[in-house]
């Protein structure tokens, strides 16, 4: 069986360059890397604000609009792979038993059926497990169909090549990562921020934190003394193990709001024994691949280059292409359907089975005409040489027919004689002679309609006394063949 692992980084690996877009409220963020010999280098970077939503207007609208901010930009790359905001996302905390490495995923889906306000059947789910003080966590996240959807068909009408959708502040500190065991992030957003703890190499909480940046003036605020607080609740509310584990703060954002709040969360929590760091440029190496130096940390930045540097993805939420054989399958795979199907299915066996002995029998019949053709060939042949002279072999011995008749009406003694019988086509006959006896020739014109195939007998002209010149016409075979 194929290692599906290995497909993924066969794909990866054919794309040597990659669109990252970092979706959030308005706001789409955008960069352009290309991978050349072990180090990734930035084409083209943007930032603009969508004047349509995409969860609310229309898909073909929204592509267009993102097309036409492309082409401005000079971008001309079609894959590409969104950070979906964060504030799309459910996230449930689940704290993994001791259960066979089989009965994880029941177990976490009977978790996502009782912890998610919602049908797990309208999420894409995807789960996040790590360890800490020797205990399990997991984190199983949601994102509604609904808003998926139409943003992927929007990045299709702006001839764009989804290839993973994921969440940004699990780009910016992925949780995979050797630096990020016990790090609580906060990501400054539009219109909030973004809390993610990562232990034991999983996503142990994920978080949005509303109204922690508003707008005043047409410029934004942050809320410090209300995420400092939402911070110290969420860190009490973890598993003494997992409370232990968490060492570092990182914040991510604006230069001047980031510094901001970085202030205030070291005033609250360095008594605790958490160090606080802004994240303003990456490590040497993190990404496992060479990129520009002082490159400014961006979402969509970590994004694109973990994709092209092969990190592992934590939350992936694309839709997967289901081909219309597994459709099928899954539509007709239970109950009454299930019953139909198979029924539907020995149906159609018995047609095919059907059509297969009607096909030996067209191969049983098409050797034995091969082996006949030939003869067949030559005597159709013959055929045709015949039919060329049809014409002159009459079978039916009509003109014989006509003269035997005129034979038997005419009198045995001589006194009506012929001298020409002119046989017209189709069935017309004219007969003129001589006879010396008027009632001699009208007794052998009486004789001549007493026959069978002979009809409409008329006496035609007549000329001189004696001899008596004559002319009479009849139709021959009026009544079928003889």
């Amino acid at each position: 069986m194929m290692n599906l692992n290995q497909l993924d980084f066969l794909k990866r690996r054919k794309l040597s360059g990659l669109l990252g877009l970092a979706l959030d409220g308005s706001r789409l963020d955008g960069v352009v890397l290309q991978r050349t010999e072990g180090s990734l280098q930035v084409r083209q970077t943007f930032s603009i604000t969508l004047s349509l939503d995409p969860l609310t207007n229309d898909p073909a609208l929204v592509g267009r609009e993102i097309r036409n901010h492309l082409d401005a930009a000079g971008v001309r790359e079609r894959h590409c792979v969104v950070a979906l905001p964060l504030k799309w996302a459910l996230a449930v905390q689940v704290k993994l038993p001791d259960l066979p490495e089989a009965d994880i995923a029941s177990f976490l889906a009977i978790e996502a059926e009782r912890g998610f306000p919602c049908d797990v059947a309208t999420l894409h789910t995807a789960t996040s497990q790590g360890r800490a003080g020797g205990e399990r966590h997991a984190t199983i996240v949601g994102v509604p169909r609904n808003n998926v959807a139409p943003l992927e068909q929007a990045l299709r009408a702006a001839q764009l090549k989804p290839v993973s959708f994921s969440l940004g502040i699990t780009a910016l500190q992925n949780p995979a990562a050797d630096n990020s065991n016990g790090v609580l992030a906060l990501v400054i957003g539009e219109g909030h921020i973004g809390l993610q703890i990562t232990a034991g190499g999983g996503v142990a909480v994920l978080r949005t934190l509303e109204g922690a940046v508003v707008a005043e003036g047409g410029q934004r605020k942050l809320a410090t003394a209300l995420v400092s607080r939402e911070t110290r609740i969420t860190l009490g509310q973890l598993p003494p193990a997992l409370r232990a584990a968490v060492k570092r703060i990182r914040i991510f954002g604006p230069r001047d709001l980031a510094q901001e709040l970085a202030d205030e969360m070291e005033l609250r929590f360095e008594a605790a024994g958490l160090q606080v760091e802004l994240a303003a440029r990456y490590v040497k190496n993190e990404f496992g691949v060479e990129i520009p130096a002082e490159t400014p940390v961006s979402t969509a930045f970590s994004l694109a280059a973990g994709w092209l540097a092969d990190r592992p993805v934590p939350l992936e939420f694309l839709p997967p292409k289901v081909s219309p054989l597994q459709l099928l399958a899954t539509r007709y795979s239970s109950g009454k359907l299930r019953t139909v199907s198979a029924t539907a299915g020995a149906v159609l066996l018995l047609v095919l089975l059907v059509f297969l002995f009607q096909q030996c029998q067209l191969w049983w019949y098409g050797a034995k005409w091969n082996r006949m053709s030939a003869q067949v060939a030559e005597l159709s042949e013959t055929q045709d040489h015949i039919g060329k002279f049809l014409p002159w072999s009459d079978q039916s011995v009509r003109d014989l027919s006509i003269l035997r008749a005129l034979t038997l009406a005419f009198p045995e003694d001589g006194s009506v004689t012929a001298k020409t019988v002119d046989i017209r086509e189709p069935d017309l006959v004219t007969c003129s002679g001589t006879t010396a006896d008027n009632q001699a020739l009208l007794k052998t014109l009486e004789r001549l309609r007493g026959e069978n195939y002979v009809a409409d007998v008329s006496l035609g002209q007549i000329r001189g006394k004696s001899p008596m010149q004559f002319t009479f016409n009849f139709h021959w075979n009026a009544g079928g063949n003889p």
